[in-house]
């Protein structure tokens, strides 16, 4: 006979870990893990995220698979350390949300940045001559500060994708748009104030949130393991695992978009090559 699962993923949970700053590689691994759960029918999945944040794409393609899981099964999220940006926003496809009290969570927004290093460059006795098809095209260029015309074409671009965020939240919460807006501004908090705030609906370890997933199910809190889906490694990652952490380190480009944190007052820039 054959099963059309395994049975005793059935009386498992699914646990996925999102843990540092979310980019390419924590998006390809994360859905990859997201389709192991649903090939392997767990009824429950554990998110487990200790991530300051991240780039807007890749959190927003994380959020959207988890929501589409979350047709088939139980997600409860568990915010860790720190939760914040684009933590938040993955953390709105859970179903569930549990946070310490002294979590750090909260920094919605986003933020563009770029250098301005023109008065430098003046000192030293460097210009640059530019050839462009349009207007915009050397928009946030590091020799010149931005036009008037260029800071509006920004902050519509900030305004919109800011506006998807709060969006996200007050759905993911059910919360009124203006409620989210309200806290919303880039501020950050503890899960005891998120859970005033609404962002979160629990306050409680890691093992806790296994055993509501547990319960969610109708699992056994007290006997229900977690199975932690980790990323395949190949030879050279398994014999040099430092090699993945090194490459992850190397950006480049003059410019960038990211959902907006601060961690000891500061950012996590996040660049798009």
């Amino acid at each position: 006979m054959v099963w059309p699962f395994k049975p005793r993923f059935r009386k498992q949970i699914a646990r996925i870990e999102v843990s540092g700053a979310i980019g390419t590689s924590t998006r390809k691994r994360v859905l990859d893990a997201l389709k192991e759960v649903e090939e392997k029918k767990f009824p429950a999945l554990l998110l487990r995220i200790d991530s300051p944040g991240g780039t807007v794409v890749d959190s927003q393609e994380i959020y959207s698979a988890l929501k589409r899981l979350q047709e088939k099964i139980k997600i409860v999220a568990s915010f860790g350390n720190i939760s914040a940006s684009g933590g938040v926003y993955i953390g709105m496809g859970a179903s569930h949300i549990m946070a310490n009290p002294g979590t750090i969570t909260g920094s919605i927004g986003v933020i563009l940045r770029g250098n301005n290093l023109e008065r430098l460059l003046d000192k030293v006795g460097v210009s640059f001559k530019v050839v462009k098809s349009g207007p915009y095209k050397d928009i946030l260029a590091f020799d010149r500060e931005l036009t008037d015309p260029e800071q509006d074409i920004l902050q519509e671009l900030i305004d919109t994708s800011y506006l998807q965020f709060v969006r996200t939240v007050a759905e993911g919460r059910n919360l009124p748009l203006d409620t989210v807006k309200s806290f919303a501004d880039g501020r950050i908090f503890t899960g005891e104030q998120a859970l005033t705030l609404g962002v979160v609906d629990r306050l409680g370890t890691e093992d806790d949130a296994r055993r509501w997933a547990a319960e969610l199910v109708g699992l056994d809190p007290e006997k229900t393991q977690c199975y932690t889906l980790e990323e395949r490694k190949g030879l050279l990652s398994r014999l040099l695992p430092g090699r993945g952490q090194v490459a992850a380190g190397l950006f480049a480009g003059a410019e960038w978009l990211e959902f907006e944190l601060s961690t000891s007052g500061l950012p996590l820039w996040m660049y798009r090559p």
